[in-house]
Order: C-alpha cells, then structure tokens, then sequence
C-alpha cells in the first residue's frame, strides 16, 4: 500500500485529505462522486478517518478509488492491461516446438513460468507485526465503512477471502461483501454460485468448521485477482505472479492452516460455523440498488494481525460510473483469450458499465452457419459467470467497436426486427431483483449477425405522439424519441403506473405504424432526456419472460419498478442514493467539489 500511494503520488493519480472525515458515510459519499468525474477522477487518501458515532480517531489511513480510472489500473498492474492477453493467448496456443530455435525459445517461456506459482515461507510476515488475540479481538478497531444510509451495518468492500476446500486440495481467492456484526463477527455474503460456497457446502455434509482468512490491502493486484472469473479449483494467486512476474509470498495464518501473502496490511481471521446462519444486509450494491436482508454464514474471528502502519483499501459501489468499471474493463480485455477457449468465433466482446455488467452484454462474432448466434447465446449461458448474464446482444465480425457507442446502436437498430429476439430462462445472480423468484429469471439474446432489410416507420412528433399515447392511456406522462434517423427509432415513455403494463402496450399498439421499440419507465425518479442512466434502470428491472410485448413490427420493453399490479410478490429493493445532510455538510467544509450537473446526470 505505502508502494502504491508512492506511485499514485508521483503520477499525479492521488488526492490527499487531511481533514477529519466520518466513516459512517462521509469518506464512501466523497469516493462515489470523485469516480464520477472525468476521467475517474483520483485516487483518495483518507488521513484522519473518524468514527463520531463511538468517539474514535483512527491512527490508520483509508485508500480508495485506486482502480478508479485506466490510466491507474495500468499503474498497478505495471503494464498495459493486452499485454495480459497477448500472454495468455500465447500460452493458450502453445504448440510443440519444430526445431532446434523454437525449443530454446519456448525454453524461455517456460523458465519464466517458474514465477507464477505463489511460495510459502517460514515464519511470519509483515502482515503479522501487531496481533490482537482473544479479548483484544475487536472489528470495531478498523475503519470499516458504512457506505449507505440504509445498510445494514458496517461493510468490508475489498476484503481478499481465502478459503480452501475440505480435503485441502483446492483454494480459492474471493472477493466478497462482508459485514460486520460485532467486535468479532462478520457476515459472509459468498453466494451460492461462488466457489467459497462450494467449499462451504463440503463442510456443511461433514459438520466441519470452515476455516476463513480475509485481507485487506498489499499489492491492489491481490484484489484485482479475487475478483477474476477464473474456472473452479484455480488459485487466483496463479494469476498474480503471471501478472506481475513474480511469486506471492505466502505466509500462515496464526489459527487456521490457510496462507495469505505476506505483505498484506490487515489479516481477519477465522471459523464459520456451518450450523449458523444470519440475516445479512441490506447493502447497496453494484446494481444501484440495496440487495434485501437474507441469510448468510458467519464467521467468528479468531485472530486479527496488521502491519506496524497498516491501510484500510476500499471501495464504494451504486449507481455507475464507478470503480468497478476500470476493474470490469481489465477484466473483460485479460479473459478475452480464456473465453475463445470455449468459442473459438468470438472476435470480442464488452459488458457496459451503466447496464451493471452481469446484465448486458455486446458480443462480437464470426458467423459460420445459420444460427450460429443461438448458439453461442447458450455457450454463453452455461459459461462460468457469463452464466449470469440476463442481455446479450451478438453481432457480426464487420460492426463498429463495441465501445462506440453511438455506431454501435445505430448499426443494431438499423438491422433489428422482433424475429431477432430470442427468450429463455437460466440462473441469474444472486443480487438480481427483478425476476419472479430469487436466482432463475428470464434471459434476452438479440441476434443482429445479419443485415435484415427494415423499412422505417411513419414518424410524426413528439408533442402529436404525446397526445396520441395519453388519449390511448391515461397513465402516459411523457415522451422521448431516441435514434430517429435510424430504421427503429426508440420511444422511451414515461407512466405513472394504474395497472399492468401488458394491458397498457394493448391499449397503445394500434400505434405500431409510427412505434417501432418502445421503453416504459415509472415517471417517478427517471429523467426520460438521460439515455445513460434509463440503460442502467432498464436493464436492471426487467425479465425477458415477463416484460418483452411483441405486436408485429413493434416490440416494447416495461422498465418500471415491478408491484402486485404486474403479479410480482418478491420485495422491490429501493434504489441507492447519497445522504443529503451528508453532501450538505461535506460542501460547507469544502470537500465536497462534483460539479451540479455531473450530480444531476449520474441521479446522486
């Protein structure tokens, strides 16, 4: 950490703070707005993080925003992030050598691969200086923050989890939320498609506790690497030392048997029970939403240790733009190869961040055959974690680049016609909130692989089209037309909401000479002239096997908040928004300095 501040420092990456700030919501709220800026904003270095509530000044600082934009996150991995790739994809494509040349230069390349493979030492490390056992045990020692009004709690963001399965075999490097219940107690909020759950349900069938170790800190790359959709059984530090070029330099736990690098600047831990379970959240998560209260496992703390100086890393998640994003993108760009492995026709692909990653997806393809876009729908739907993607949108090899996108969306609406739709169901992750039960929902392909001929429709204006739609349905509020110069223009159309949205489009489609793709959002909360954040809450809320209404050439899309009038019976999370008291007090000591209309377009 004290490396990594040094690097933001000299790179102009990083914005200290000396002044006294709260971790009960001031230091997440002043990370969640730095991210909006342009650029991702910088890196922040909490010096005096506070806790008012309980009376404490803490004597370590808090780091966050570190992955926060992609000039840092190649700062941190020390290289240019295709790099990753090109090494990978080498490796992947590895052949046996023909000759004499070839054998000496793939010697090379096996030499080098003598640093990936995390070693353990004797002894402890620096991570271990300062030791708190038994009674000194206390959670409450470390700047956890509380990031939303609503949570449950205090929340470790960026915690490293180690675990290992029963036999000791397999380990796994995982990055989950997890609470903090008491001076020694924390919620474990692995779900139940991670592999630290698999691991659980072994100990669960031989009524074994569970040994747990979380860290906080060292290398940013530790933390990058938990959250790597590597296959099952692959230790994330493996990943690491491809990395970086070197060794993860392990040392033990003090009461469990699991190894965690050295160098590290917080160690938690610990043992779950498997026979104790505990409500957990509500936390505002990656969504932008608060996932509900539910029960998770726990884990007693039985050792906490730290460095002589240690930094608290963290992050805050929401509403995008965010963290996560930069992370995302390193992501997607390094597991391009390993995807390629099992669709060898992929050319690219892009998980956007305003539709929260897991649910929407651009892909982008060699088409061989005819339905080779079906196909590769399924292979993505039973792929790791694209498994959970709820949208995805497949292309041919000649679209723009996924990330353009204005050429993108124009390319798409100017070949789709409902024909391209393609619905079914699979599993969905765990902080999805929109499908009618918990964990299976609908899934949305789009195949635009071909240049279907669309004739565009007969358009007239908004203010005439308004008119039109309220005197169809009383619930229309009001109207905004997106891509008009395309073949299948976007009608977004703002309600307040009387009934199902199914009997509305019925009452409307008498419009689909003039309608093409129609989007529905409640009036309440939604700026229907702000395409980046109506991206974010459609594909948020809805299901495809409930919420696609297909009349001919005319297709709409019911983004609302769902209730007992669409027959939805789960609870609807409330969406995660900034403490107003809390930005009030902030700009009165001149922290808080995102501008009014950055505040106003990502919805704060």
């Amino acid at each position: 950490m004290q490396k990594t501040i040094a690097l933001l420092k000299k790179s102009n990456e990083l914005t200290i703070i000396e002044d006294k700030v709260d971790i009960y919501l001031e230091i997440p709220h002043l990370a969640y707005a730095e991210v909006k800026k342009s650029d991702g904003g910088k890196a922040l270095l909490f010096k005096n993080p506070i806790d008012s509530k309980n009376g404490i000044e803490f004597d370590s600082f808090v780091l966050m925003n570190v992955f926060g934009s992609y000039k840092r996150c190649e700062l941190l991995f020390g290289r240019p992030i295709e790099s990753v790739a090109d090494e990978i994809t080498k490796l992947l494509h590895m052949k046996p050598p023909s000759g004499l040349k070839e054998k000496f230069s793939m010697l090379g390349d096996l030499f080098s691969l003598k640093d990936i493979f995390p070693k353990r030492l004797k002894g402890e490390g620096e991570c271990q200086k300062i030791k708190y056992l038994n009674d000194d045990i206390d959670l409450h020692k470390l700047p956890v923050l509380t990031t939303w009004e609503e949570d449950g709690g205090p929340f470790i963001t960026m915690g490293q989890v180690y675990t290992q399965s029963l036999d000791g075999d397999m380990v796994n490097l995982g990055m989950y939320r997890l609470q903090v219940y008491d001076k020694n107690h924390l919620g474990m909020h692995w779900q139940i498609h991670k592999d630290s759950s698999h691991f659980f349900d072994q100990y669960q069938k031989a009524g074994k506790k569970m040994p747990v170790t979380v860290a906080i800190g060292g290398d940013p790359i530790y933390t990058w690497c938990a959250t790597a959709p590597l296959p099952y059984g692959v230790n994330e530090l493996l990943l690491y030392g491809l990395i970086k070029k070197e060794s993860a330099k392990l040392v033990s736990s003090l009461t469990n048997p699991l190894y965690i690098p050295s160098d590290v600047d917080y160690v938690i831990e610990g043992w779950v029970d498997p026979l104790e379970m505990r409500v957990e959240g509500p936390f505002g998560d990656h969504t932008g939403y608060y996932t509900l209260e539910e029960k998770y496992p726990v884990m007693e703390v039985s050792a906490i240790t730290t460095k002589k100086s240690p930094v608290y890393l963290a992050t805050v998640v929401g509403k995008p733009p965010l963290e996560d994003k930069y992370m995302g993108w390193a992501t997607e760009r390094i597991f391009l190869p390993l995807l390629k492995t099992n669709a060898p026709d992929l050319v690219d692909y892009h998980m956007p961040e305003n539709g929260a990653f897991h649910n929407l997806i651009f892909a982008k393809m060699q088409v061989l055959y005819k339905g080779h876009a079906r196909q590769f729908m399924h292979l993505f739907w039973g792929s790791g974690q694209m498994s959970f993607v709820k949208h995805a949108i497949f292309l041919d090899a000649g679209a723009p680049k996924l990330n353009n996108y204005s050429a993108l969306a124009t390319y798409i609406l100017n070949r789709f016609t409902p024909k391209c739709l393609f619905i079914t169901e699979g599993i969905t992750d765990a902080l999805d909130h929109s499908s009618p039960e918990a964990l299976i929902g609908g899934k949305l392909g789009v195949d635009v692989t071909a240049a279907n001929i669309v004739s565009p429709p007969q358009m007239i204006g908004e203010e005439e089209l308004l008119e039109s739609l309220q005197g169809l349905a009383s619930e229309v509020i009001g109207v905004q037309q997106y891509m008009l110069h395309t073949n299948n223009p976007i009608t977004v159309i703002s309600i307040k909401k009387t009934r199902s949205l199914k009997e509305c489009f019925e009452a409307i489609k008498s419009l689909n000479t003039t309608l093409r793709i129609v989007v529905f959002v409640d009036e309440e909360k939604n700026d229907i002239a702000n395409p980046y954040m109506l991206i974010w809450r459609v594909a948020n809320n809805i299901d495809a096997t409930r919420d696609i209404f297909i009349s001919e050439s005319m297709v709409a899309i019911d983004g609302t908040n769902k209730n007992k009038l669409d027959g939805f019976n789960r609870e609807w999370p409330g969406d995660v928004e900034c403490t107003q008291s809390v930005i009030e007090s902030l700009k009165k000591r001149n922290l808080w300095t995102l501008d009014e209309n950055l505040s106003k377009k990502y919805q704060i």
